[in-house]
């Protein structure tokens, strides 16, 4: 199982970032579970200092932006 940790305090960008997380890893068909970290102090324990930010297993993949679908999947299938 894989664990999606979205980086952000909600802005409309860290929600469609969420949205696109979601739908990626359900095309894919793995296991995941999703995390919303909005404490500033957390997410500048990740080293982000622009949000919003994905992780995956707790590792930050992106950073300021919130791609499409598809580039997601690239991200999660690596």
């Amino acid at each position: 199982m894989k664990t999606l940790q979205i980086l952000g305090t909600g802005c409309p960008k860290c929600k469609k970032l969420a949205e696109n997380a979601e739908m990626a890893a359900q095309e894919l068909g793995i296991e995941y579970e999703m995390e919303k970290v909005t404490d500033i102090n957390a997410i500048m324990g990740f080293g982000v200092m622009m949000t919003p930010a994905l992780a995956v297993d707790g590792q930050v993949k992106l950073v300021g932006k919130a791609p499409d679908v598809s580039e997601i999947k690239k991200l999660l299938s690596e």
